[in-house]
């Protein structure tokens, strides 16, 4: 079992920055993968970055650049910097395990001037 739980989520104006963290508990020697997906409005979910239990990183092109993701002991965090309107979603944490697919229950950022 995987809890996680985000926040860090808010009103940023374009250009600007903030950070999104995901507390993990729970079994988390099953983790092999953790991510962010976000969700805007009439849109599908979107994979945004994930990071290996090697420490390897992808990212979506749209990102790419801007937003970094990185994880210290029991947290992951996304960087989001130059921050543009279309990144306007709410975000969530992801971990995959062997038996199962966990999500947190999401935080809204919102991009606008």
């Amino acid at each position: 079992q995987v809890q996680l739980v985000e926040s860090g989520g808010g009103l940023v104006q374009p250009g600007g920055s903030l950070r999104l963290s995901c507390a993990v508990s729970g079994s988390i020697f099953s983790i092999y993968q953790m991510g962010w997906y976000r969700q805007a409005p009439g849109k599908q979910r979107e994979l945004v970055a994930h990071i290996t239990s090697d420490g390897s990183t992808n990212y979506a092109d749209s990102v790419k650049g801007r937003f970094t993701i990185s994880r210290d002991k029991n947290i992951v965090y996304l960087q989001m910097n130059s921050l543009k309107p279309e990144d306007t979603a709410v975000y969530y944490c992801n971990a995959y395990t062997r038996s199962a697919d966990y999500w947190g229950q999401g935080t809204q950022v919102t991009v606008s001037s």
